[in-house]
């Protein structure tokens, strides 16, 4: 039982009991508690704005860290750079090395070809920064892996300038009639008119108008792949594998002065202008491939033409008129 207070009334002169209103006992209450939740707040505010008490161990651990972040920031700028030279290095080799000894440029896809299958790396997975060494781990296998398709490019490039002298003898280099010889030059490379059904068609080749029966030169060296009337619409025609992926044809002649398997040199006299096959005047339709596709020959006149030459020809087989096969 809770105690029993009384006090001396003296208009009475007796002893009265206490007692206790209910409002105040809820007042004290309510003082109490607002005054328990200042004091931890206090103790908090005071707590956050003291510098925490490191322990020995904690301080190298913190050391670590940010040593482990300085090390990755450097090996980040590291391979940045790496691969700024690897860019540079791909760049020179597709438009001027590669370019320079007719190989094709690497296609970009192999270049920035990504691992595919099996996730390489589960094992980097689960950790507080697993998702920035997985990020760098990515990069480096990356980057390995062009240096490698990089490197084997550079050895096809080292081996075709071993092969120089041989590669600018072969490759198509000189118009396969003589000027002296030529009429006109009836049609270049492109959308031209059919001569037959007057409709655009796209001409392969460049067509030289000249009398039945002149002479038709070898562009390069190489060997007579074919020397028949078995294609349709060339008539009777020579193919010539030049060697490093370039092939020679020469359409429409009247006869030929060589056979399948021969070899030739630049220059040599293969057959001579007619009028046979898919033909509407004596000339000869001549195209070039490289990599089995056909390419514009009016690139590969360089060693016959002189710079004035050259232009002329350029003139003439970029107008847009109707092909004579």
């Amino acid at each position: 039982m809770s105690k029993v207070k009384y006090y001396y009334d003296s208009e009475t002169l007796s002893y009265r009991r206490i007692e206790h209103k209910k409002g105040r006992k809820f007042g004290l209450a309510a003082i109490g508690v607002v005054g328990t939740f200042l004091a931890g707040f206090i103790l908090l505010l005071i707590y956050l704005n003291i510098p925490q008490l490191e322990t020995p161990k904690e301080k190298a651990y913190k050391r670590e860290l940010e040593n482990m972040q300085l090390q990755y920031d450097l090996m980040n700028k590291r391979l940045k750079r790496d691969e700024d030279i690897l860019k540079e290095i791909a760049e020179r080799d597709d438009n001027i090395y590669r370019l320079y000894f007719g190989a094709n440029p690497i296609p970009e896809e192999l270049r920035n070809a990504g691992f595919g299958g099996v996730n390489r790396y589960k094992n980097l997975e689960g950790f507080d920064n697993s998702k920035m060494i997985v990020e760098s781990s990515e990069r480096i296998d990356k980057l390995t892996k062009q240096i490698v398709v990089q490197s084997k490019s550079l050895d096809e490039i080292a081996a075709l300038a071993e092969k120089k002298e041989e590669l600018l003898a072969t490759i198509p280099a000189i118009q396969p009639i003589q000027n002296s010889d030529l009429k006109r030059m009836a049609s270049g490379y492109g959308w031209r008119s059919d001569p037959f059904t007057k409709a655009r068609k796209f001409h392969y080749g460049m067509d030289f108008s000249a009398p039945t029966g002149t002479p038709v030169y070898a562009s390069g060296n190489g060997v007579v792949k074919r020397a028949d009337a078995n294609s349709t619409g060339y008539g009777r025609h020579i193919r010539i594998d030049h060697g490093f992926n370039y092939v020679s044809l020469y359409a429409h002649l009247s006869r030929y002065n060589v056979k399948k398997g021969q070899k030739v040199k630049r220059g040599d006299v293969i057959g001579y202008v007619g009028n046979t096959g898919r033909s509407v005047a004596p000339h000869l339709h001549y195209e070039i491939f490289k990599d089995g596709k056909k390419i514009n020959p009016r690139n590969f006149y360089y060693g016959s033409l002189t710079p004035e030459e050259f232009a002329e020809m350029l003139k003439a087989s970029n107008l847009i008129n109707e092909t004579l096969d």
